[in-house]
């Protein structure tokens, strides 16, 4: 049953539910003192913002009318608990944000002149400690239903966990290792993050059994970590072992597919991983995709530079491209590729550098060798070129 609106519980959830500012306070708090949600970053917390909205109208109305949670609020409640689930993000953590959120919500009661009789003030206490336990038994039920859902379709649960990943949907790399210990699976770390296309004409979006396929031919199963494919787009992606990128060349080649593989980067730092491929598919030029060959996280890192967006500071770009040459006593071997880029052939290179066209060819192929790029291809030659100058 709920009751008429008392005249000062009606005033102050007006004022509250017309001011933004409450409603920034609660996010703050929720960022600030719950660790899961304290790396949020910006593209997730306008759900916590909405969330954070409805609530504050929603406990507001109730107080004001004495009214408790209906029907409709704990299916609400209970979805909410369910995308927790799905995403990792431990139903404590949420529940702890909610009781956060209920002492900014007091506060800002009680600062509202003038103050309210002791009355309004225990009826705002009973009714966020009946709601408080009425949500934590509903969302810990429907949280546990959805994760065990999850955990009996192990491969749709682990495409979730890739694509959460990829969306940047968990905080930390402890929450990952949470969310596969429940699963039962190691994921590869340090990892190799392939993303993969078809360049056929007429190409169709790959399925998540092409995806499956694609993840077989380069990580047979193993009993060490599991590794995991899922489909973005019209775009396969694979987390795989960080050795697997040697292999991807080949295995997409006989596919008719290229790729992007960026290897070495944490659990927690998938997200990023991702988007720099995907943009390196979009924007690389036909001759940067060579026979046997997928793009690296050179390669990605040089064209996010190209086109004014680098994910990574100069040097460390400088460090990727170039690897052993990087160290002085390869000096000799960035002289060659120098020279090679700045005369155009190698006979004028030689020449430049006071030494023989055979041991000047020799120090091309040397550079080919370490760093897997030969100065001779158009396209390895533009990034040794790159890397060189922004080194100096």
């Amino acid at each position: 049953m709920t009751r008429q609106p008392s005249r000062a519980r009606e005033r102050i959830r007006q004022d509250l539910v017309a001011d933004p500012g409450v409603v920034e306070a609660i996010v703050a708090a929720v960022h600030e003192q719950v660790p899961v949600y304290a790396a949020l970053d910006d593209a997730r917390l306008p759900e916590v913002r909405a969330i954070a909205a409805w609530g504050l109208e929603r406990l507001l109305g109730l107080w004001a009318t004495d009214g408790t949670l209906d029907a409709a609020d704990l299916r609400r409640f209970r979805g909410i608990a369910a995308a927790r689930a799905a995403d990792g993000r431990p139903v404590q953590a949420v529940l702890r944000a909610y009781r956060v959120a209920g002492t900014v919500l007091t506060d800002a009661v009680a600062a509202r002149p003038p103050a309210l009789p002791a009355e309004d003030a225990f009826a705002l206490a009973r009714m966020l400690l009946a709601t408080l336990d009425t949500l934590s038994e509903e969302m810990a039920t429907a949280y546990a239903a959805t994760s065990e859902d999850l955990a009996a379709d192990r491969d749709r649960a682990l495409r979730l966990l890739l694509d959460d990943l990829v969306a940047g949907r968990h905080a930390s790399a402890g929450a990952t290792a949470d969310r596969s210990a429940r699963l039962g699976v190691r994921l590869p770390d340090p990892c190799c993050l392939l993303v993969a296309e078809s360049v056929a004409p007429d190409r169709p979006d790959p399925s998540h059994d092409t995806a499956r396929e694609l993840l077989d031919a380069l990580a047979p199963p193993s009993a060490e970590v599991t590794c995991v494919a899922t489909v973005r787009g019209s775009r396969a992606v694979l987390l795989l072992p960080a050795g697997a990128a040697a292999r991807a060349g080949a295995v997409l080649g006989e596919r008719a597919w290229r790729g992007c593989a960026v290897t070495g980067p944490g659990l927690d730092r998938v997200a990023v991983a991702h988007r720099l491929a995907a943009d390196a598919l979009d924007t690389a030029p036909a001759h940067a995709h060579l026979p046997g060959r997928v793009l690296t996280d050179a390669d990605a890192h040089v064209l996010a530079l190209l086109a004014g967006r680098p994910a990574a500071a100069p040097d460390r770009i400088a460090r990727l491209v170039l690897g052993p040459l990087a160290d002085p006593g390869q000096r000799h071997l960035l002289d060659a590729v120098t020279a090679y880029v700045d005369e155009g052939s190698a006979s004028a290179a030689a020449r430049a550098l006071h030494v023989h066209p055979q041991s000047l060819r020799y120090r091309l192929r040397r550079v080919r060798d370490l760093t897997g790029r030969d100065p001779r291809v158009p396209w390895h030659r533009l990034t040794l070129d790159i890397a060189r100058t922004i080194r100096d």
